[in-house]
């Protein structure tokens, strides 16, 4: 394992879900009690803005009730040691890797903790509530919205992560579905370039053959011993 140098570790739910957080996909393609349709998308905004907004602060103010989590911190301890390349991509949209101490950290699906003004395209820090028609201080647009990216909208950092998936020598899926596109096919990517690839999940994913190794259980386990293994202690 230490004879890798740059590595790319991609984040889901799962990995967060044992600090709390519920995740994306339930029963009955449910989120919360809502579709994806109804708070999840450009046409769900511009239809219902009190909803999605009403949605996002709610999930927002859960964020004052969770902590991170021994994956959390296993991967911040990792992101401080490691000599090579590193990056964590994160789907999850909560600032669990952050309070843990994670630096090296892309969040590609936005940020719960974070307002994207429609107007100007400034990203922001945000925390408590925030209304429809709230101010940019950048340019003093009423175009507030939450910085989340909806079904339909392109990811963040799209660039800088397949610069990172083509010099990597390992990726590492934690805790993901493999159901979710563009970041369900970075395995393919970093298989092509000629990465080991390597799931650490609670059970395998929709993309569970493409990777060289899957180990199966708890994220707070699995990962925790992973780094110990890539660091030798």
């Amino acid at each position: 394992m230490r004879n890798f140098q740059n590595i790319v570790i991609l984040t889901g739910a799962g990995i967060s879900a044992e600090s709390g957080i519920a995740t994306f996909r339930g029963p009955g393609g449910l989120w919360e009690g809502h579709r994806v349709e109804d708070v999840c998308t450009p046409a769900a905004l511009a239809d219902d803005p009190v909803l999605v907004h009403r949605f996002y602060d709610a999930r927002r103010a859960a964020l004052t009730t969770v902590q991170p989590n021994a994956a959390h911190v296993a991967l911040a301890r990792l992101d401080a040691a490691w000599p090579g390349g590193l990056l964590i991509v994160t789907q999850n949209v909560d600032d669990l890797h952050e309070r843990a101490g994670a630096e090296r950290l892309l969040h590609m699906h936005g940020e719960l903790r974070s307002a994207l003004c429609a107007a100007c395209g400034t990203h922001a820090p945000w925390s408590g509530d925030m209304p429809p028609g709230s101010v940019c201080a950048a340019c003093g647009a009423a175009a507030l919205r939450p910085d989340i990216v909806f079904f339909g909208e392109m990811p963040y950092a799209m660039d800088v992560i397949e610069r990172a998936l083509g010099a990597a020598d390992l990726f590492v899926s934690i805790g993901t579905s493999g159901a979710v596109y563009p970041a369900a096919g970075f395995v393919q990517g970093a298989r092509h370039a000629g990465a080991q690839t390597l799931e650490l999940n609670l059970e395998r994913s929709a993309g569970s053959g493409y990777f060289h190794e899957t180990r199966l259980g708890a994220a707070g386990v699995l990962v925790p011993a992973w780094v110990e293994e890539m660091l030798g202690t």
